[in-house]
């Protein structure tokens, strides 16, 4: 996101998430905030991650959703290395950070596919 104050907000819901976890209570109203400045910048992606995401915080009290893999994955298989979902969180709002680059706009439409199939 373009915006500093997003950008700070972002940075400042990152730092809760490493050092609290994931905090619906404190986490929803603050993702809330922030989808109101993608709002503004007119990002269709951005504002629906942001939506999906506090709304499955919201009903799952936690973020279940594993980071998007470059490699189709075998839905049998059980993945021991898997991100863990603060990392999955924080790395959803990492993506923010850097719209211009078309990778983080493709991984943001893979979370949204995925929250969606949750």
């Amino acid at each position: 996101m373009e915006n500093s104050n997003a950008q700070k907000l972002i940075k400042q819901i990152q730092g809760e998430i490493i050092s609290k976890g994931i905090d619906a209570n404190t986490i929803i109203p603050e993702l809330k905030k922030l989808r109101e400045f993608a709002l503004l910048e007119e990002n269709p992606v951005v504002v629906k991650a942001l939506r999906l995401a506090y709304e499955h915080i919201e009903k799952n009290n936690d973020f279940l959703i594993q980071i998007p893999s470059d490699e189709p994955v075998d839905e049998n298989e059980i993945n021991e290395f898997g991100s863990t979902n603060t990392e999955s969180l924080n790395y959803l709002l990492s993506l923010m950070l850097d719209l211009e680059n078309k990778h983080n706009i493709l991984d943001l439409k893979d979370y949204n596919k995925l929250m969606l199939e949750f």
